[in-house]
């Protein structure tokens, strides 16, 4: 299955209701791109369509970015967990220097590239498990709704709490997921973020960038 051809079947140009300057191959619905998924999946290709849905946690960070650009600008920026590439184009439009968007999902991967060539923007993309890693010369680190589940989320908030000791500006978008650090985080920007009930049982659901401060 090639990646590129199932993001362009499965997808329509959209933009985020946060984040109207920003167009997006995203799913219109949530059963029939999940259904094409677990179709493919049940041959061994394809994981779980993350990347076709402009989550709440991600959509706050966008649209934080756009608005404060003087966080990025002129900076390397490292979007992990990149999804659709959300994130990373915000940073790529807010003058970042560099932007390397991460998702270890090949599909992930391909509609990001697709997304940034949607939105003229150069973003780099890479599949390679980044968790761990300190000694890159990232400048700021983002992350949209990694808080999900538990393993997950303990491995890479220590991970980012790493990062932010060495002096990356740690950036998290997070809706109030279970598993969000409960210290050590400063608030930065709330918005209430347009959804659907299908995806995250409302119509409304607040959108919090998070600071990630040094322990």
């Amino acid at each position: 299955m090639d990646p590129a051809a199932f993001v362009r079947d499965n997808t329509l140009i959209s933009a985020p209701p946060l984040v109207p300057e920003i167009r997006l191959h995203l799913a219109t619905e949530i059963s029939p791109i999940w259904h094409a998924a677990e179709e493919v999946l049940a041959r061994g290709a394809v994981p779980p369509p993350f990347w076709a849905f402009a989550w709440v946690g991600g959509q706050a960070l966008a649209r934080y970015l756009l608005d404060h650009p003087e966080q990025v600008a002129g900076r390397f920026v490292l979007d992990f967990g990149a999804g659709s590439g959300l994130v990373a184009i915000a940073a790529a439009k807010a003058a970042a220097a560099r932007v390397l968007a991460a998702d270890i999902d090949r599909f992930a991967a391909a509609a990001i590239a697709m997304n940034a060539a949607v939105n003229d923007v150069r973003v780099a993309v890479t599949t390679t498990e980044l968790i761990d890693t300190v000694d890159e010369p990232w400048g700021v680190v983002t992350a949209g709704d990694v808080c999900y589940e538990q393993p997950m989320a303990e491995r890479v908030t220590t991970w980012l709490r790493r990062l932010a000791q060495r002096g990356c500006l740690v950036l998290l978008g997070d809706p109030g997921r279970v598993y969000l650090p409960g210290d050590g985080l400063r608030e930065c920007a709330r918005y209430p973020v347009p959804t659907s009930r299908d995806l995250e049982g409302r119509e409304i659901r607040d959108g919090v960038v998070w600071q990630m401060l040094p322990s």
